[in-house]
């Protein structure tokens, strides 16, 4: 309880929005590229304690909400397969395709499993010889050395029959793509403290200086999150822009050399499609050639499947920063989390879903909320 107790606490919490509250004196808009840095700011009401001039933009930082409509297409098309064996974690499940889910397709016969790790589904693959075990392979940086380590070992045991999904997207690229576009309003970035703990923070000067926003790395607890707003804020007002590691007991600048190793030995980059965003150069990664053997896609030979987003929904936007989720019609009407359109409601990470679950339906009422919830 130590950790937990230490960063939710409420005397240490009201001191850092008063710090906040002194050094703002100018209108700051701040975004956190995490889908968990979102839900603690939306459950504990942090957006709502900040002062007026500092306002906080949910940008795509849940990795199942960009996961693109054409990739969870072919997702399906390779489930509903006869003699597959499809393995994904329980929160693609319910992720809407063009007319259905993986649900659906496990309702109609598909054998789709919901497994807690990539080496449940190698397991799998050990212990059905005869049939193919396909692996949803979804995330940022922080699941692709298991993701890898599943591969590698997949094949250093000669598991011919598993294969792997890949649909990783890289942070520091979108980072680049938000601030790079005309509409862009961001000035500073929390960035996500276990992406970092696995990368370090080597990519992130460069976009720190090319476009002169400040970039603190931080955690997920209401106090980690207060902290770095309080850095980034200091560094606005003072003109300055530069890269902090606010996380420092989990993040090192190396971040995690084994785990890169891991990553870089199976993966390469290439340029990935976001879901309500496009395609972004070099944001996500695919297998090498020495692993494209183990490419579902091309194992399925379902590349060419193409899609396109349902107009209604508006989660495109909502994932850019350029709305909150309120401002979408559909919003806790036509979607909710039993009917979702998007998958920012479906995930446990989307800022739909969060906005929904903590009762944020009309943004013009401020409810009263303790600075740690």
């Amino acid at each position: 309880m130590r950790f937990i107790d230490e960063f939710n606490d409420p005397e240490l919490a009201r001191k850092l929005l008063d710090d906040i509250h002194a050094t703002a004196t100018r209108p700051w808009a701040l975004m956190e590229v995490c889908g968990g840095q979102t839900h603690s700011i939306i459950r504990h009401g942090i957006d709502q304690l900040l002062p007026d001039q500092v306002e906080l933009i949910h940008g795509p930082g849940c990795p199942v909400c960009v996961t693109p409509l054409e990739v969870i297409d072919k997702a399906l098309a390779i489930a509903a397969r006869p003699g597959v064996i499809f393995c994904s974690f329980g929160d693609m499940l319910r992720v809407p395709g063009t007319d259905r889910d993986l649900f659906r397709v496990r309702s109609e016969g598909g054998d789709v499993r919901v497994v807690y790790s990539p080496m449940d589904a190698l397991e799998l693959a050990r212990r059905h010889p005869d049939r193919e075990v396909v692996f949803f392979g979804v995330g940022f940086e922080t699941t692709a050395p298991a993701n890898a380590m599943a591969v590698h070992q997949a094949r250093r045991q000669r598991l011919t029959n598993f294969s792997l999904l890949v649909s990783h997207v890289r942070v520091p690229p979108a980072i680049e793509a938000i601030m790079s576009a005309p509409s862009c309003r961001v000035q500073g970035f929390l960035a996500a403290g276990h992406v970092c703990s696995v990368m370090g923070t080597s990519e992130y000067p460069d976009l720190s200086e090319r476009y002169r926003v400040p970039i603190v790395v931080t955690g997920f607890e209401p106090l980690d999150i207060l902290e770095g707003i309080r850095r980034v804020v200091q560094q606005l007002e003072r003109g300055e822009h530069r890269v902090e590691n606010a996380y420092a007991r989990a993040v090192r600048e190396d971040g995690n050399p084994a785990a890169v190793r891991m990553v870089e030995e199976v993966f390469e980059p290439t340029d990935r499609s976001w879901r309500g965003i496009g395609r972004i150069p070099g944001s996500g990664w695919r297998l090498t050639e020495a692993f494209r053997a183990q490419d579902a896609e091309e194992r399925f030979d379902v590349r060419d499947i193409r899609t396109e987003e349902l107009g209604v929904c508006r989660s495109g936007e909502v994932l850019q920063g350029l709305i909150k989720p309120t401002a979408c019609a559909a919003f806790g009407t036509t979607c909710t989390p039993r009917t979702p359109l998007g998958a920012t409601m479906v995930s446990s990470e989307g800022a739909c879903a969060a906005y929904y679950l903590y009762r944020r339906v009309d943004p013009t009422v401020s409810e009263e909320m303790s600075p740690v919830g």
